[in-house]
């Protein structure tokens, strides 16, 4: 690299023509009065002396100025770039988060390159969760995102965290509140969130817990893939991990939007054997003759998003309701083999 190779990219970082001029020549000369610098920069003493003090602020140079005469020295220069690159480290998360907020629409897929931009785009849309969450990562990243899962799960978010490459017995107490049930499993397991099914991210756990890796993850909206990214994990990974947390029930009545924190709430209930009546509206699936909504007391429950399981398949999410002596079974959006597509579910307890 030639002298002027290097002093455009030394221009890249906020350098002047003169500041460069002047920064290499301390560079040749090491440590050096203002004089000699001068000379060989071709710049006035009084000059080298104001933009001495500017490079040190930047972590250029230092300045020895009880030495008569001043006495100015190069920092190292693997210290110079180290800085540099924290500076991009620390800068590039914060840039890409601004372009995505401004991003068309019909962008669908992005690739990501940093962890630190990854960890970013986790909370960004942890932070914008409405109802269902599904996070598979590395057990020892969990500490980075807690306090945003845990406002998450503040929100009223169903959400289902897999933690992976765990260590011994995972302290079941530090788990409370990080997630509406936890699950752990020994090995690594691939980084995979999906939100509200319209938001997903996918990645290899290297890029999270290795810093210099060369690894890629992919962010993607679309409502037809991001459905099949959450099956994923629950068909591959979920029934595989081992149980370690569940939370409480929710206080009853409580309405849900999103069919599987129904589902959710309703088994935990049934392990209780607490009697609860369901009230869902939504539309009767083919030609069934039901109305637009629906009240009974939920007799069956089927799902395995938590033990024990009661569900055939591992994605199956359905309850079945008595309404004037007759069962009907309820599905989430999309049901084809359930009698009744729920949009919005209210439980209640019933009185015994």
């Amino acid at each position: 690299m030639d002298d002027d190779e290097l002093a455009a990219l030394l221009e890249r970082f906020g350098l002047s023509e003169k500041e460069t001029d002047t920064y290499l020549a301390i560079l040749d000369h090491g440590e050096s009065k203002a004089s000699t610098i001068a000379d060989a920069a071709d710049v006035s003493k009084r000059y080298v002396y104001s933009i001495s003090e500017e490079l040190e602020e930047r972590g250029f140079v230092e300045v020895d100025d009880h030495s008569v005469p001043t006495v100015i020295r190069p920092v190292q220069p693997d210290t110079v770039v180290g800085r540099l690159t924290d500076s991009i480290d620390e800068i590039e998360p914060e840039l890409q988060s601004r372009y995505t907020a401004t991003e068309r629409a019909d962008e669908q897929f992005e690739v990501i390159k940093s962890r630190q931009t990854v960890l970013k785009r986790l909370e960004n849309l942890l932070a914008g969760a409405e109802t269902e969450v599904t996070l598979s990562l590395p057990a020892a990243v969990l500490p980075q995102i807690r306090s945003t899962l845990e406002a998450t799960v503040e929100r009223g978010v169903l959400v289902l965290l897999l933690l992976g490459a765990t260590e011994g017995d995972q302290d079941i107490a530090s788990l409370a509140g990080t997630a509406s049930t936890v699950r752990t499993w020994d090995a690594l397991v691939p980084t995979m969130l999906t939100v509200d099914g319209q938001h997903g991210l996918l990645a290899p756990s290297k890029i999270l817990t290795t810093a210099t890796s060369d690894t890629r993850a992919i962010a993607l909206t679309q409502e037809q893939l991001v459905p099949v990214l959450a099956g994923s994990f629950l068909a591959n990974y979920w029934p595989t991990a081992e149980e370690r947390y569940v939370t409480t029930p929710n206080d009853l009545p409580c309405t849900y939007e999103g069919f599987r924190s129904a589902v959710f709430q309703i088994a935990l209930y049934r392990a209780t054997d607490t009697r609860i009546e369901a009230s869902v509206t939504g539309s009767p699936v083919g030609d069934a003759d039901l109305p637009s909504s629906l009240t009974g007391e939920v007799v069956d429950v089927r799902q395995s998003l938590v033990r024990p399981v009661t569900s055939t398949l591992p994605i199956e999410n359905a309850f079945e309701l008595e309404v004037d002596g007759e069962r009907y079974t309820v599905g989430g959006t999309g049901a084809f083999l359930e009698d009744y597509e729920a949009q919005s579910v209210t439980i209640r307890k019933l009185e015994d």
